[in-house]
Order: C-alpha cells, then sequence, then structure tokens
C-alpha cells in the first residue's frame, strides 16, 4: 500500500461540493424546503447571517434533531430570494468521510474553485456538523480572522464540544446562537393551531400587559400534554413515519446517540451504561430536588462523578440545572439542594411512557415544560427559592431575579390543579415570599381558571397554564 493509497482525488471532493450545492447551477434551492415551515427562530438569526459586515462567526448550537441543518438551508433559501449570487453561498457537510483530514481553508478554497467564484470574499459559508472537524475552533478562528468580508455559519450537534471549544479559543470572533427543542408556540405554529391562542391582556400589579387568552381552554390543554408527551422535534410533526414510533425515535436517535457516543467520545467516558442509568434516573425524577448526598446515596456514584456527569449532561442540552435562593432572594453560601429539569418533556415519554393530565406525574411535567419555556433563552436569572428557619419552611416554584440587583423581579408558583383558586389561604410559601421580598402580586397557573384575588395584601393572578406556556415561549 502507498503512502498515497488513503488520497481521495481532488476532483472527486469537487464532484461532491458540487452536489452539496445544487443553487450553484440551479439558482434554487430543493423544493421541498418551500414546504417545510420555517421555525420562529429563524427571524432571530437571519439578520445575523445576512450582515456580512458583522465580523463575527455563528455558531448555531443545540442538542440532535432540532433541525438545525434545515435553518442553515432555510438560510441559504431566504439568501437566494435576497438575490445573494448562488455562487457566493457554500454549504458543506463536514461529516462527510470524504472531507476527513482536510482543513477548513482546503475546503473553502475548493469550494470557491468548484463553484466557478473568482474571488475569496463577500461569500456566505455554512459548515454543518462542525465538530468532526478535529481542532475545528482553531481552523475556524484562522477563517474568521483571514476573511473579514465572508460570513460563517457553523452548526454542529455535539453541544459539549462546541460550548467547551468556543468559549476557550473564540472569544470576541464566535457568536453563539442556541436552538432548543421546540417551545409551546412553535409546537402550534407547526402544527397550524395557533387559533387556538388570540392575544388579550391582563392587569398585573396595576399595569396593562400584553397576553393571551383562548375561546376553547380544553382544546388547548390537550395540545398541551401532546407537546409535553410528544412535541420537542419538528421532524416528528412533519413525518408520520417518525410519529408513529415516536419513543424509538427519540430514545435511539437523540438520547442514545449523545450518551452512547457523542459524550462519551468528548469526554472519554468508558462506562457509557453507567452515564445511561444516570441520565434516566434524572429523567423519571425531573422537576424534583436534588442534593450530591442524595444522588450519590440513590446511584452508588462518587459525588465528583456526580458533578461531572450532570456538567456534561447540560452542555449537551439533555438537562437544566437551577440553583435556589432563601427566603429573602440570597445565594446559599454552600450548594446543598438544586433542581435538575429535562430540556424538553418528552425525553422522558421515550424512556417511560406518555403521562395524561389526570396523572399524578402531570405536575412535574407541567413544570418542566414551562421552565424549558423559559431557559431556552438562556435565562441564568431563574431560581426556585426554599428555606427553612425554625419552624418556618416554604418553597416558590420559580424566581426571577434582577440582574444588577438581585432582588426578585417576579414570583411563580406551578400547579397543575385550580384548587388555589377556592384556597388562596393555602399559598403561605409564595404569600410569604412576596411578603418579605416587597413584590405586590405574584401568578399561579391553573388547569382551566383565570382570575385575579388579593390574599394578605398580595395580589393572586391565577392563569392557565398552557396559556402561561405558550406566553413565556415567546421571546422578548
Amino acid at each position: 500500500m502507498t503512502a498515497n493509497s488513503y488520497t481521495i482525488p481532488t476532483e472527486k471532493i469537487i464532484e461532491r461540493l458540487v452536489s452539496e450545492n445544487p443553487w450553484w447551477k440551479s439558482r434554487s434551492i430543493d423544493d421541498s424546503l418551500n414546504k417545510m415551515k420555517r421555525r420562529l427562530y429563524f427571524d432571530l438569526i437571519f439578520p445575523q447571517i445576512k450582515d456580512i459586515s458583522l465580523r463575527r462567526t455563528i455558531l448555531l448550537m443545540g442538542p440532535r434533531r432540532v433541525g438545525k441543518t434545515v435553518m442553515l438551508y432555510h438560510a441559504i433559501q431566504e439568501l437566494l430570494r435576497k438575490k445573494a449570487a448562488p455562487n457566493s453561498i457554500f454549504f458543506v457537510g463536514i461529516d462527510n468521510p470524504l472531507y476527513i483530514n482536510m482543513g477548513l481553508e482546503e475546503l473553502l478554497k475548493l469550494a470557491v474553485k468548484a463553484s466557478g467564484r473568482e474571488q475569496m470574499e463577500g461569500n456566505y459559508v455554512f459548515f454543518d456538523e462542525i465538530q468532526y472537524l478535529k481542532d475545528w475552533e482553531r481552523h475556524l478562528k484562522v477563517l474568521t480572522d483571514s476573511y473579514p468580508k465572508t460570513k460563517f455559519v457553523v452548526s454542529g450537534s455535539a453541544a459539549a464540544a462546541l460550548r467547551l471549544r468556543s468559549t476557550e479559543s473564540g472569544a470576541g470572533r464566535f457568536h453563539d446562537f442556541i436552538l432548543p427543542p421546540l417551545t409551546f408556540r412553535e409546537f402550534l405554529y407547526l402544527k397550524d393551531m395557533e387559533h387556538l391562542v388570540q392575544p388579550a391582556e391582563i392587569f398585573f400589579s396595576g399595569k396593562k400587559l400584553p397576553f393571551y387568552k383562548s375561546f376553547d381552554i380544553k382544546a388547548l390543554n390537550e395540545q398541551f400534554f401532546r407537546y409535553i408527551n410528544y412535541g420537542g422535534y419538528p421532524e416528528i410533526i412533519f413525518d408520520s413515519t417518525v410519529r408513529n414510533d415516536l419513543p424509538e425515535y427519540i430514545k435511539n436517535d437523540i438520547i442514545d446517540k449523545v450518551l452512547l457516543r457523542d459524550l462519551p467520545g468528548i469526554y472519554g467516558i468508558r462506562d457509557v451504561q453507567e452515564l445511561n442509568r444516570f441520565f434516566t434516573y434524572l429523567a423519571y425524577n425531573t422537576g424534583k430536588e436534588f442534593s450530591p448526598q442524595t444522588i450519590a446515596k440513590d446511584s452508588g456514584l462518587k459525588t465528583e462523578v456526580i458533578k461531572r456527569y450532570i456538567e456534561y449532561l447540560e452542555a449537551a442540552f439533555l438537562i437544566n440545572v437551577v440553583t435556589k435562593v432563601d427566603e429573602n432572594a440570597r445565594y446559599f453560601k454552600r450548594i446543598t439542594g438544586f433542581k435538575i429539569y429535562l430540556t424538553n418533556s418528552s425525553l422522558r415519554t421515550a424512556l417511560f411512557s406518555p403521562v395524561a393530565a389526570s396523572d399524578d406525574e402531570a405536575g412535574s411535567m407541567v413544570e418542566t415544560a414551562i421552565y424549558a419555556q423559559w431557559m431556552h433563552r438562556g435565562h441564568t436569572r431563574l431560581h426556585y427559592a426554599k428555606w427553612k428557619t425554625g419552624r418556618k419552611e416554604g418553597e416558590v416554584d420559580m424566581v426571577q431575579l434582577h440582574t444588577g440587583k438581585l432582588k426578585p423581579e417576579w414570583a411563580l408558583e406551578i400547579k397543575w390543579s385550580n384548587r388555589y383558586v377556592e384556597k388562596p389561604h393555602e399559598l403561605k410559601s409564595l404569600l410569604s415570599f412576596c411578603n418579605q421580598n416587597k413584590l405586590s402580586a405574584a401568578t399561579i397557573t391553573t388547569i382551566d381558571k383565570q382570575t385575579q384575588l388579593v390574599q394578605n395584601g398580595i395580589e393572586l393572578n391565577f392563569l392557565p397554564a398552557s396559556l402561561y406556556a405558550y406566553a413565556a415561549s415567546i421571546d422578548r
């Protein structure tokens, strides 16, 4: 075998690049994309892609199967509509074995040659699944510096590697854009069911605020639980084959590939079954409070291993970790407890079984879904409050702290029950927290009741959980 036996002829690589970029010849993109609705996040990312003068490479990150590659194609489609030269747009799927051992600049120069383009500047370059290239962040940094008049956009599913390496090597050059699983609003939008929700207004603490209403809250709640059980991934909505075998699709194509391949490959994890069991344990208990000690006792793992696994799973966008504050909204000096939520509740359905609105687990799944609507925007100011002082103890499900003052801006109690509309005095923890922190109003979710009451001088706003989730999923 000669030294060049493994070398792929340049003309074969060029042929592949031409096939990956059909718009060079046809001046248009695949018709199937025209029929596929864009995710609502597209309107947030496209202005950054279009602006070549903004000298920052965009890293489109997120878990598997949330539509990153499709979003890149939608961006290409929109660039063509806005009259960008077809041969100035390059798409390269880095996961193709043909490109193994090739650098990004080498690929770029071949793409320019294959397209018939005569200049290296003024181009839009899309690298899909960037993590398959060794030392990709170093290559990308060089490209960003070398071609300031070209826009680079990269995507990747192994989010842990992307986040870790981008923060180390691309400071000031890379802009992270996280594409999460579907929000509840996107779920309704992609299913053409947004008619179940209409704009409205509510009064909160004396102010008129935009909100929503539903003339058929029963139908909206049915869709809310379909979203909770099945709604995280666009492919589920568009592909009937996937819908018919949903648990296997999510487990095999999303969970297993992350736990058994991506994370072990990135971090050198040897006992993948141990990691799998650990994630299953967290998924079953989504929304519950943990401590390193309780997890160690339940799992038999050492605390340092637990800490690493949690960091890995959070970096891979499978879980969100939420820390607590005390009754004065102050951080604890020592972490004694934290809550863990799945980034999308349908991960639990895939591992176990669907949850009905009447099941005991419904409350924790609703809480998981509502947290997901907020956390997809990278909210680090969200906490839960829990305290025990003498005989006094209490808990509030969600608290948002002001960035500078570190004082609570609002408090939310997540319930899947109408009980507290009739018995607001039972909301002792919430009322105490509001009084302690001078909050004049708070919100409580319900099944289907919407009203406003005053208890102990605190305005209590009761809102259906499905409507609240819809409102929280809209980026402000």
